[in-house]
């Protein structure tokens, strides 16, 4: 009689997480899969819109003409393109995104637009859900947390999506630098450079 014992070796090679790798796993997995659901739960319960719809309004909202590239937008909202697909055909029926095309460049491209509807029902939405972030997320943690959970977050999204982690970087920067503006616009002054 053999035995087959291919399964019990690939089970002794794999890199089996020890205790705390373990246990910080398992409470990742449980983060990622309770955390979502909360937001969405508020998002659909205050605004009528749902966490992935609520990312692609605030992702247009960032741009000073509201529009952006259909495959940059799937990479920034954190979808594919089918999903985003749909959801922008759900916001067009609400009035909150048109798409056009855009022969700027080297070739065409089909843009979502942010229409002023949509701005609004963002402006609307935007308080609650932040407040619910801030809730579960932000006031559960301290300064240098919040400086490790960033950190963190970028390194377990550069390795799972690096193109994903290159548009949020860059929209990080842009927020960043649109903060800076509205700031020095409010003391009198232009940033340098701007």
């Amino acid at each position: 009689m053999s035995t087959d014992t291919s399964g019990e070796q690939v089970a002794q090679e794999a890199p089996w997480l020890h205790s705390e790798e373990r246990a910080a796993w398992m409470t990742l997995v449980a983060m990622v899969m309770t955390l979502p659901a909360a937001i969405e739960a508020q998002l659909k319960r205050d605004a009528g819109i749902n966490f992935f719809e609520y990312s692609i309004l605030s992702s247009l909202s960032r741009p000073q003409e509201h529009a952006v590239q259909m495959t940059n937008l799937a990479h920034i909202a954190g979808g594919s393109l089918s999903r985003l697909s749909h959801a922008v055909s759900r916001l067009e029926k609400q009035g909150y995104v048109k798409r056009r095309t855009n022969a700027a460049g080297e070739g065409r491209c089909i843009e979502a637009v942010l229409t002023p509807e949509g701005y609004d029902a963002l402006v609307a939405a935007a308080p609650g859900h932040v407040r619910e972030a801030r809730r579960l997320v932000f006031d559960n943690l301290t300064a240098t947390q919040v400086r490790q959970l960033q950190r963190v977050a970028q390194e377990i999204t550069a390795a799972a999506a690096p193109a994903t982690m290159r548009h949020i970087e860059e929209q990080i920067v842009a927020a960043d630098l649109a903060e800076q503006q509205i700031e020095a616009a409010e003391r009198g002054r232009p940033i340098p450079g701007c």
